[in-house]
């Protein structure tokens, strides 16, 4: 159980400030001040350093901060259980996951269905977004574990590979060219910036000396199916998931045409909060998941 100087410190870590953490608690701000101090004097260090617009965490109170906001969330997950077992709640409290874009669009349908099979009394909460936002979803305590594409802090997340997907270029017919290069002469239909599919493509690109501004043009759109339409209908040549893609593969709307010398995976990975108190039912999640939707041993 967190007491109140704890719940004060993660105030101030949220909001940067003595006097916006006191508004939010309801509290005087000689109040945090005191709370703070105590929290200081019992672990013999300072946990927040000035700056121009209020405080922010030292590399001391970063520490402390990342084990109490994990200690906090699994506490509100830990008084929605004992509330089923009272009776106040009917129910075992929902999984509230979260998962980007593709996964939640391509991955998810068939995996949750198959969970839901297996476990009929679980409630399903899911939540979708970039894998940034779903991380901050997990630091606020709004969800508790988030299947992603993109990568996180390691440090503040347990993270283990859900499944390896083939990461390849589409386009309406034609054969596999031999370089990557043999595809700059067509226009690319891509997802808009910030989304992981393109974080994903800039990045091996540069890997190569090569940019999204070599191709001969771009078409950036915000859908996934619309993407496929478009490069189904020959304007172009885009770069997804084969997950994505696997249906339009399969029946010859589309064909794969990565090139021999961009052939990429990527992990989906599940992430949750390091040091959480349920880390072993996730793993154990995990690996039903694993075990009943993938390939993977």
């Amino acid at each position: 159980m967190l007491d109140y100087r704890t719940h004060t410190f993660l105030a101030v870590c949220r909001t940067g400030s003595f006097t916006r953490a006191a508004e939010r608690l309801h509290v005087t701000q000689p109040a945090v001040s005191q709370h703070i101090r105590q929290l200081e004097a019992h672990y013999g260090c300072a946990l927040f350093s000035k700056t121009g617009r209020g405080v922010e965490p030292t590399p001391a109170g970063l520490l402390l901060y990342r084990a109490l906001d994990v200690a906090e969330n699994d506490e509100v997950r830990l008084r929605a259980e004992l509330d089923t077992l009272q009776g106040e709640k009917s129910g075992r409290p929902p999984l509230r996951l979260g998962c980007t874009r593709t996964i939640a669009d391509y991955v998810a349908p068939r995996l949750l269905a198959g969970h839901v099979r297996r476990h009929p009394d679980e409630r399903i909460l899911m939540r979708t977004g970039n894998t940034a936002e779903l991380v901050g979803l997990i630091d606020a305590g709004e969800i508790d574990l988030a299947l992603v594409e993109g990568s996180c802090d390691r440090t503040a997340f347990e993270s283990v590979t859900y499944a390896r997907e083939p990461f390849v270029a589409i386009a309406a017919g034609g054969g596999r060219p031999a370089t990557i290069t043999d595809l700059l002469a067509h226009r690319l239909v891509l997802r808009e910036p910030g989304s992981g599919t393109r974080e994903i493509l800039e990045r091996h690109l540069a890997a190569r000396e090569l940019s999204i501004g070599d191709f001969a043009g771009v078409i950036e759109l915000a859908s996934i199916p619309a993407i496929k339409a478009c490069v189904a209908a020959g304007a172009g040549v885009s770069f997804m998931y084969r997950v994505a893609a696997e249906s339009e593969l399969a029946d010859g709307t589309l064909a794969d045409v990565t090139p021999a010398d961009f052939a990429i995976e990527h992990d989906f990975a599940l992430i949750w909060q390091r040091g959480s108190r349920y880390a072993a039912r996730y793993r154990t999640l995990l690996r039903e998941w694993i075990r009943k939707t993938t390939n993977l041993p």
